[in-house]
């Protein structure tokens, strides 16, 4: 038997309908869904993760994290976002992350939860402690210097022009001269 290819598919066809395993040519009802963002409030932000500053639409409701996208109307991203700032949704909203501060004491080999009370209290005085043990007021030549040379700061391409400014004068403040930024390493 000498069948083309056309045959094929109409023996296939009325085969398939005779079997009650066709296709439905039944009208469907469709609606809409309702928007996930129905009812949120909207917040630009800056994407965390490089130095080109990508905007985020964060959209919430009730404190919780609904939605994010990038922002059509930022001159920078346009609204297209990479796959890291794509899926920083997953970062707001992870049953993984942790929502207590973790200490371990040295030479401990276990973790313990702490209040954040305590781990700010302890950072402060970690950073006090260094300082006033590495801080040089006049260098080798006899000149005043004011700094401290056991703290170095790498800043984060996360924050925006006026916490980088606070940021800076917070450790100039200290004293601080080794200070980086993630966008220059």
């Amino acid at each position: 038997m000498d069948v083309s290819r056309r045959g094929f598919l109409k023996i296939s066809g009325v085969a398939l309908a005779a079997s009650g395993f066709g296709i439905s040519l039944k009208p469907v009802s469709a609606y809409a869904q309702p928007l996930k963002i129905r009812y949120t409030k909207e917040t630009t932000t800056i994407c965390p993760y490089c130095a080109v500053g990508c905007s985020i639409i964060v959209s919430t409701r009730n404190g919780k994290v609904v939605n994010t996208e990038g922002d059509p109307d930022s001159p920078i991203n346009r609204g297209s976002l990479c796959t890291k700032g794509g899926s920083i949704y997953q970062m707001a909203v992870n049953k993984n992350r942790l929502g207590k501060p973790l200490y371990r004491a040295p030479y401990a080999t276990e973790w313990k939860e702490v209040t954040w009370e305590w781990a700010l209290d302890r950072i402060a005085e970690n950073v006090k402690k260094s300082r006033d043990k590495s801080f040089k007021f006049k260098n080798d030549m006899g000149l005043v210097v004011n700094r401290t040379e056991g703290i170095a700061s790498v800043g984060s391409a996360a924050m925006d022009n006026e916490e980088c400014f606070l940021y800076q004068k917070f450790l100039r403040g200290l004293g601080l001269v080794y200070i980086e930024h993630q966008a220059r390493l």
